[in-house]
């Protein structure tokens, strides 16, 4: 029994998750600022749009079944989450930063190259939050396209206690989505460059954050 639990498990717990979260986000009242910047984005291709960790729960439901792209991790838990964002629409690769990732990292930004947008939390998936890991700017590089910054809020709201502080919205909650400027990482940084524009866009997620709290708050 054990085994078949084992198996059924992912599947059965994703699919309750995924029921819940989008019967949630479907009442949910959005409030957009800068959704131009990736629809201009998009008319010439693929891009990596960027959010912390602990706000994933507001785009999924917002983005869902747009065929985007996201990494998982091979973790059990992946399994899990794996079935999450298939079922809201998104196709996924597998892999993080503890397995698998320079691989996952490589077939993200070919899919990327190729026109995909790839949703992406610099910050994952084991933190520390809110700060922006290298991963991105690499994945940005090697497909040559823009990253975009996006932050997110919603209120009235739960806070996990859990290390990013995930948010819940509450039904027919205020959701908050500001999407930033793109941006094009270079193809050479220095160590020195790399660690500077990392701090930038870190800042840039979290000012945009602050916005959509501005926003969900009235």
């Amino acid at each position: 029994m054990s085994t078949v639990w084992a198996a059924a498990r992912p599947r059965i717990l994703g699919t309750l998750v995924w029921a819940v979260a989008r019967l949630v986000g479907l009442t949910l009242r959005y409030r957009v600022e800068g959704i131009e910047h990736l629809r201009e984005v998009e008319k010439e291709g693929g891009s990596v749009l960027v959010t912390w960790h602990g706000r994933t729960f507001v785009p999924a439901n917002y983005f869902a079944k747009r065929g985007w792209w996201a990494i998982i991790s091979l973790s059990r838990d992946g399994e899990i989450q794996n079935r999450i964002f298939n079922l809201f629409g998104f196709r996924t690769v597998r892999g993080s930063t503890g397995r698998g990732g320079v691989r996952a990292a490589l077939e993200a930004a070919k899919r990327v190259r190729e026109g995909g947008n790839l949703a992406l939390t610099p910050d994952g998936p084991r933190g520390p939050s809110h700060v922006f890991g290298e991963g991105s700017l690499f994945i940005a590089q090697r497909a040559g396209r823009p990253l975009i910054p996006v932050g997110i809020s919603a209120y009235p709201r739960k806070l996990l206690p859990t290390w990013d502080s995930y948010l819940i919205p509450v039904p027919f909650a205020r959701a908050g989505i500001v999407v930033g400027e793109p941006l094009t990482v270079p193809t050479e940084l220095s160590p020195e460059e790399t660690a500077a524009l990392c701090e930038r866009l870190g800042a840039e997620i979290s000012r945009l954050e602050a916005r959509a709290e501005e926003l969900v708050r009235g």
